[in-house]
């Protein structure tokens, strides 16, 4: 079994992401991405905007068990990240680790 840290490492290193609720909350209404992971101290307001978006254009959404902070060290980034976009996971196997 595969760790969604590591997953998600991954997918930064390999693949085609995003960071930012704000692109989060764009991408999620186009349904241009395959997964939003969002950090769990996330605004309560973008989380419900983005979680309802993706509802509608069949967009997948995970909820990371640690906050923002930790979801940017993860990633490798010395700033909190709320949300991540992800367009191609590269060699990671994070969108069957989600479903």
């Amino acid at each position: 079994m595969v760790d969604i840290g590591k997953a998600i490492r991954m997918a930064v290193d390999t693949g085609k992401v995003e960071f930012g609720v704000k692109s989060a909350l764009r991408l999620s209404s186009s349904g241009e991405v395959r997964l939003i992971v969002l950090s769990s101290n996330c605004p309560k307001k973008f989380k419900e905007d983005i979680t309802y978006y993706s509802k509608l254009s069949k967009t997948a959404v995970h909820e990371f068990n640690g906050t923002s902070l930790e979801l940017g060290s993860l990633c490798g980034k010395p700033f909190p990240i709320s949300a991540l976009s992800i367009h191609d996971p590269g060699n990671s196997k994070i969108l069957e680790l989600v479903k």
